[in-house]
Order: structure tokens, then C-alpha cells, then sequence
């Protein structure tokens, strides 16, 4: 995990039941980086006393996983590290607080921790619990909560001023892993001595303490073009990276999250990598709705972009041993393209796919 000084303090992440599921996506975001808090712990009472790094990659990161709100605060302060806040970590469908949950959240509060929610339930629009935090003199922070529109951006062409290599990390569902693996291939290109910045889309990016990013979901559909093209503008203007990614949200074909086709309009990346889960057949949450084939998602992109999806991301869920590096042949076989599990092998192969195209 990665925590920088100068962070906003010590965080609990609340992810009841939902650990390793596609629904802690974003207390799996947190674990494995943050810039913006120090994660001291996870709650999830069906995963009690593990590693969170374990459950989730099989590394021990030293975060460890508690019972309960209370359980977790003690062992903090045990560790030296008094937490500071409590952030929400599950995203469960349609982004609703459920009444056990909303219980644990009272909890805290009660114990003097901030509580920070990516949820469409605004935390600071409970009677109730805004009550309770102003007497016990924390915060509730609803990142979801849609700015003024009087702060919003409209599209104004400055994508064209941009002279970073863009970089769309799309995918074929929700849930797959396509800001991790923005982060990744970020990361690697530092590594190697190209700069680079990452513009996140979603609730977590931000928790994460991505420099620049937006809540998509959250934006007037009017604005929507207007503030990406402000983020990636902003990423470049600020810092001149060489490299500008830009994490992408839902998929083109996802009936309850489609998403994309915004990105693609008014990031207008120059290539795209396709994020895919080989061994899911509906599309997560939605039994009955079958994913739309791998080759036909990427046609779609590109007719829509005009641009070239350059690799698939592998998300090896279901997926163990020989079987991850015959997925991978078999997407090659199939759409010509490199294919690579960044989570499992590191970024290295993709990185190399995107200096070429920087290159070129």
C-alpha cells in the first residue's frame, strides 16, 4: 500500500460482508493504495483477524482485518495509530446505505470518527446523523454530493491543447478493474522514467487521492463532457506528463452502467486498453443479461472512437494457475492483441505497448 506524508489522517474502512467481493471494490481500491488516507484496518466481520492484502491479492499488506467498528478502534490505538475516520468501502448496487450498515456508521460517529461515504445516500442529509455529528463534533463527508453548477464545466475544446499520449482505460463490465489497472500502468511508466498522471472517474479514484478526477456519477449530464475534458485539460496543464490515463467507468454495452462513450467524446484518447473478465458471463449483479462477446466490445469502441484498442486487461476472477495464461492466449488468438494480467505479473508488457504508440 501506498501512503504518502501530509495524508488526511487514519482511516477504518467499513466493508461488512462484502471483502473480496465485486462489491468492496472500492475498500479493495483503498487497501492496495491511498494517498489521501493511511488505512489502518478493514471491518468485515466474515473475514476477521486476516491480512486485508491476503484476502484480496495474497500479499500481506499489514492492514488488518476486524470484527467491528469498536473492535477496530481499540486495536488502533493499540498500534499507535488512532483512526480518524471511518470510510465507506462497499459500493453496493444503486450506491444505497442499508439500515445494519447505517447502524455501524451511527457507531462511529458515536466513537468520534469522520465518515466519508461514496454512496448516492448523502450522510449529511440524515436529520439524524447530522445531528449526531455535530454534537460529537466530526465530520460527514458525502463524496457523491454534486457540486453547484456554478462550479461545473461545459466543453470547450481545450482537449486539443493537450499533448499528453491519452490513455483510455475502458472495459467490458463494471466492477472489472479498470482503475486498478490505470493505477498500475501509471505507476510503471513513473517507474521507468515517463511521467505520467492518472485521471480518476469514480468515488474511489478520488478516495484514493487522485490528484485529478471527477465523481461521474454524480455530474449534471449536461456538464458530464465538459468536466472530463477539465480534469484531463488540468492534468495536463499542471503537470506536463508525458502520459495522461484515464480510468473508465461501467462499459458501451452494460445495461444498468453504460459508460465510455463520454470518455471516448471528450478525453478523445489517442489509444485504448480494454479491461475484460474472461470467466464472467453475465454482466456482474445482473443475471440474465449475458456479456456481450470480448471482439464485439472492442469494435464497438473503436467505431465509436475512431481509435485503436491496443491490449486486453485480464481480471483473473474465477481463474487460477495455467488457466490465467491460457485466458490470456486465447484472447490474442482471437482479437490479435497483447493480453496481459497487470494485477498478477506487474505492468512491464503494457507499459512497453504504450511507450511504443508515445513513440511513435
Amino acid at each position: 500500500m501506498k501512503t504518502p506524508d501530509g495524508c488526511e489522517g487514519n482511516a477504518i474502512v467499513y466493508c461488512e460482508g462484502a471483502f473480496g467481493t465485486t462489491y468492496g471494490k472500492t475498500a479493495h481500491g483503498l487497501v492496495r493504495r491511498s494517498r489521501r488516507y493511511r488505512v489502518v484496518s478493514v471491518v468485515d466481520s466474515h473475514h476477521t483477524g486476516k491480512d486485508a492484502g491476503e484476502v484480496l491479492d495474497g500479499r500481506t499488506l499489514g492492514i488488518p482485518i476486524e470484527a467491528d467498528i469498536e473492535t477496530a478502534v481499540d486495536a488502533a490505538v493499540g498500534r499507535g495509530l488512532p483512526a480518524t475516520h471511518l470510510v465507506i468501502g462497499i459500493a453496493p448496487d444503486g450506491g444505497r446505505l442499508g439500515p445494519a450498515a447505517r447502524g455501524d456508521v451511527r457507531r462511529a460517529v458515536e466513537l468520534g470518527l469522520n465518515v466519508v461515504s461514496g454512496l448516492h445516500d448523502y450522510l449529511s442529509e440524515d436529520p439524524e446523523l447530522a445531528q449526531l455529528a455535530r454534537a460529537c463534533g466530526v465530520t460527514l463527508y458525502d463524496v457523491r454530493k454534486p457540486k453547484p453548477t456554478s462550479e461545473l464545466h461545459f466543453f470547450a475544446g481545450s482537449i486539443e491543447e493537450v499533448g499528453s499520449l491519452k490513455v483510455a482505460i475502458l472495459g467490458t463490465d463494471s466492477a472489472v478493474g479498470k482503475r486498478t489497472t490505470a493505477w498500475l500502468l501509471a505507476d510503471e511508466l513513473e517507474a521507468h522514467g515517463v511521467t505520467a498522471e492518472m485521471v480518476g472517474t469514480g468515488q474511489t479514484a478520488w478516495l484514493q487521492g487522485a490528484r485529478f478526477s471527477i465523481v461521474l456519477d454524480s455530474i449534471v449530464n449536461d456538464f458530464v463532457a465538459g468536466e472530463i475534458e477539465h480534469a484531463v485539460w488540468s492534468a495536463w496543464s499542471q503537470r506536463r506528463p508525458e502520459v495522461i490515463v484515464i480510468e473508465g467507468q461501467g462499459s458501451l454495452m452494460n445495461p444498468a452502467y453504460p459508460g465510455g462513450f463520454e470518455i471516448l467524446a471528450a478525453a478523445r484518447p489517442e489509444i485504448v486498453v480494454v479491461q475484460h473478465a474472461p470467466a464472467r458471463l453475465e454482466y456482474d449483479g445482473f443475471p440474465g443479461h449475458p456479456m456481450h462477446p470480448l471482439e464485439r466490445q472492442i469494435q464497438a469502441i473503436e467505431l465509436i472512437s475512431g481509435r485503436p484498442v491496443v491490449a486486453v486487461t485480464l481480471n483473473h476472477e474465477g481463474l487460477a494457475g495455467g488457466a490465467i495464461d491460457e485466458a490470456c492466449a486465447a484472447i490474442t488468438a482471437g482479437t490479435g492483441l497483447p493480453a496481459f494480467d497487470v494485477l498478477r505479473d506487474g505492468a512491464g508488457s503494457l507499459a512497453e505497448v504504450v511507450n511504443q504508440r508515445r513513440r511513435r
